[in-house]
This record gives structure tokens, sequence and C-alpha cells, in this order.
């Protein structure tokens, strides 16, 4: 640090230096000794800033070191630093001057040891499942035979040749295969991305929206299948609006991708077989509800024909139906000759009978007696306007009438509520209300007595409580004295 030392002034041994000198070399000192290092610890304190850049402190029993990863340096990140989670971070040590403070700049950051994963995965779990993101009213059922299924997984390796091959065997349909990272910093966004992709297509469009989302990898070390225990993959899982299997690791392989799709398939494989039926085994079904179906029907119109032939020989001779209503029709013809001479012989008096009454007076009198009826009814049709406007007018009046007593009813009420009203502000306003907290009101001679001096030459005075009013004698000079200096009847109240 030669080249950082001042004449020192006359008197004086000790070099002065400038405050970014110092700063300067603090900074140089720190960078050229430490360089690139590794630390381990637990995150403490996290906070992201509006720029983009994650601050953050990493610490142990006795102290702790500021920690800062830039914008550009986030992506980088295997693991996502989270507060109470223990990390071995890599960087540079540097200082920053403006502050008098030092930190580690951070770019990269890994879990210390798989006990600290299996901590953050059961934290992030009890998170998920508080905000009912493992509910089973979630779940939606699997469509039975998906027309398209989307795949997100690695377009390397076997897993996608396994479910392609596998639903080839079973039941071909068509496949769209979202190609991703299965691993590593990029596996959570981009799974996330795929997943939210295959929601945002459109039904029927050029490229059809699938049917069913297969989620799925190999098996690996929880390291590897980390990706898939991200936050932003089980909360991409649980917002998709078309079912998902989550098809992760082998059968022991769990992740929190598991919990919240709507089914968990243990293998790749697994995961075809659960996505679309056996085609043959259909088919062989398909043909034996057939032939059921054909023996039912078979079956069914053999009894009926049976039936019918049965009832058939219970039925009568269609002859023998015609016996009956034949003989009726016989006996009736017989009898309608005869039948329609007694009838025309009885009309015949009848008429008679009739004829001898009609004279040519009873005739005129029978006319007469027609044509007055129907003056009189033409009178009472002529006044029949009259009484329907009457009774329309009649009708008209009950109704103004009934309106007229529900208005003055309404205003009665009215004014009756605003009369109560005001006589409850004038109690409340009353000093009477006073005198019910143990105060009384004092008058003599006509007056409200308010003075002592004043009562003191009064003679009476009443005073009012409460509950009602008392007379007092005071021995005011008003009061009147025996003769001979006799004191009075009542002693002075004061």
């Amino acid at each position: 640090m030669s080249d950082l030392i001042d004449d020192p002034h006359p008197g004086q041994n000790l070099p002065e230096f400038s405050v970014s000198e110092v700063s300067g070399a603090v900074k140089r000192t720190l960078e050229g000794t430490f360089g690139r290092i590794r630390v381990r610890g637990e995150v403490g304190r996290v906070f992201k800033a509006r720029s983009g850049h994650l601050y953050y402190d990493v610490k142990d029993d006795r102290n702790v070191l500021a920690c800062t990863t830039w914008k550009g340096q986030i992506a980088g990140l295997s693991v996502v630093p989270e507060e109470g989670l223990e990390v071995v971070v890599t960087g540079r040590l540097t200082a920053f001057g403006a502050q008098s403070k030092y930190n580690l700049n951070v770019d990269e950051v890994s879990v210390a040891g798989q006990g600290a994963l299996m901590a953050l995965l059961e934290k992030r779990k009890k998170q998920l499942e508080a905000e009912g993101l493992f509910a089973p009213e979630r779940k939606r059922a699997l469509p039975y035979l998906p027309r398209i299924i989307g795949v997100v997984t690695s377009p390397q390796g076997a897993v996608i040749r396994d479910i392609l091959h596998r639903l080839r065997e079973r039941f071909p349909r068509k496949v769209l295969i979202w190609p991703v990272a299965v691993q590593g910093s990029n596996c959570a966004p981009e799974v996330a991305a795929a997943i939210d992709g295959f929601n945002r297509m459109t039904p029927g469009g050029a490229l059809p929206r699938p049917d069913l989302i297969i989620v799925a990898r190999g098996g690996g070390s929880i390291e590897d299948m980390w990706g898939f225990n991200e936050e932003v993959v089980a909360r991409a899982a649980a917002a998709s609006d078309i079912p998902l299997i989550s098809a992760v690791g082998h059968e022991t392989d769990t992740t929190l991708i598991d919990f919240v799709s709507d089914k968990r398939a243990p293998t790749p494989t697994a995961a075809a077989e659960l996505a679309v039926p056996v085609r043959l085994d259909l088919l062989a079904w398909t043909g034996e509800q057939g032939a059921r179906l054909s023996r039912a029907a078979g079956d069914a119109v053999a009894r009926r024909a049976q039936r019918l032939n049965d009832l058939a020989r219970a039925l009568p001779r269609p002859d023998s139906l015609l016996d009956t209503p034949r003989q009726r029709l016989d006996r009736m013809s017989d009898r309608l000759p005869v039948a329609l001479t007694q009838g025309v012989r009885k009309r015949e008096l009848q008429l008679s009978r009739l004829s001898a009454h009609l004279r040519p007076a009873t005739l005129r009198a029978l006319v007469e007696t027609r044509r007055d009826r129907c003056r009189n009814l033409a009178s009472r049709l002529s006044l029949h306007p009259i009484r329907r406007e009457i009774g329309a007018r009649r009708d008209r009046l009950t109704q103004l009438s009934d309106r007229l007593q529900a208005a003055q009813k309404l205003r009665v009420d009215r004014l009756r509520q605003d009369l109560a009203a005001a006589d409850r502000l004038r109690e409340t306003l009353s000093y009477k209300a006073t005198l019910a907290r143990g105060y009384a009101v004092v008058r003599g001679d006509g007056g409200v007595v308010t003075e002592r001096a004043a009562a003191e030459r009064i003679a009476a005075l009443e005073i009012e409580f409460a509950d009602g009013r008392l007379t007092v004698a005071t021995g005011g000079r008003q009061t009147g004295k025996k003769s001979g200096g006799d004191k009075p009847e009542q002693g002075s109240l004061f």
C-alpha cells in the first residue's frame, strides 16, 4: 500500500488516505485474497428488488454474510434461495464502499445435502396442501378415450419411446410432444410453460388442443428430479384445465406434481396404460355385447311370438263373435215396420188434439201476448246501457273511496309517528329526565328559585322531585309569627 501513502504532516508519522483510497484498497484486498469461494450456511432474509436483483443472507449460529445475485444471474441458479434452506453458495467476495459493507456475489446455489432438500420439499408440500391444491374434489376424471394426448418430456431418451410404443400397442392415438429439459435449472420453467402452453391451444385449431396431458420423466436421484418439486410446476399442474397424469420417476419416487395432478402413474409406461384402453379388448367386448344383444333380441321376439300364439288360441272364432249381433239385428228389423206405423198414428192423434184448441181468437190473443212481451223486452234493453254505465261509475267510486281511505289512514299513521317522535324529543329535552338522576326543582312565589338568598326570603318552598312535589316551610320573613315573639311553628329549612 505504499502507493497510497502521502507525505505526512510535520511532526506526524501516520500516512493520510482518502475515503475512496481506503475503500478501493479494502475491495482489492478482499477480492485478491478470497477470489471465488464456496460458503455453507442457512438462508435468512430473502428480498427481490423491483429491478430483478435478489438480496439474501447466509448465516450460521454466530454470523451473517450478505449475498447478492444479479438479475442476469438468477436464471442460471439451479436452486432459488428460500428462507430456512441450508445451502452451499458459490461466488466472489467483494466490497461496497458506498456503505462500508462487503457481500458475496453468488452465481451458483446448491442444497447442502439430501436432508435439506427433503425439509424444503416437506415445507412446500404443507404450504400447497394448506391452499387446498391436493384436495380430492379438485381432481378431474380422465377421458375414457382421448383423441389427442399431449406429452411433456424430453424428446431424447427411453421415456417418450416407451409411451409411444405402449400407446401403439393399446390404442393408437395422436400425440403432441412438447420437448422440455427434465433436469437442471431450466427444467421447472420449461415444464410449467409446456403445461400452460397446452392449455392455451384452441380446441379444433390448426394445432388442436390435447384432451389429456402426460408429464413424464425417467428415474433418478432427488437432485435430478428436483425441477418437478418446484412450486411453479405444481401450481401450473393445479391450474391446468386439461386432465393431467404425472409419471415422474419410478414407483417409489414422489414429487410435488404427483400430489396436484389428476392421476399419478408409477412409471411413464403405466401413464400410457392409464391414458387409453386396450383396443383389442374393446373390440372383443363390443363383439360380445353385440352377440348378447342379438341373442336377447331373438329371445324377446320368440317369447312374444309364443305369447301371441297363446292369446290367439284363447280367442273365440270370428263367426261366433258375430252370431249374437246378427240375431239382434234380425229382431230389430222385424219390429221396425210395426213401430213406425204405431208412431205415425200417435203423432196424428196428438196433432188432432192440438188443432182443436187453435181458434182464430185464441191465436190473436196469443199474438198480442207475444207482442206485449217483446215491447217489455225492448224497453228493458234500452235501459241496459244506462245501468251498465251506472254500475261502472259505482265501481269507480268504490275504488276511489278505497284509495282515499288508504291514503287517509297512511297520512294519519305518518302524523301519529311524527307526533310520537316529537313527544320522545320533548321527553329527551325535558328537565324531568334530569330529576330522575337525583336532581330537584325548587319553586316559590310562582317561579323557580335558583339562589339561597332568594329562598330565605320566601316563607314556603315547593320542591319537585322525580316522583312528586313537596311543600316545605323555610322560616323566611314572609312566614307568619305568633305574637309575643314566639318561634315559628316549623324550623327553618336553612
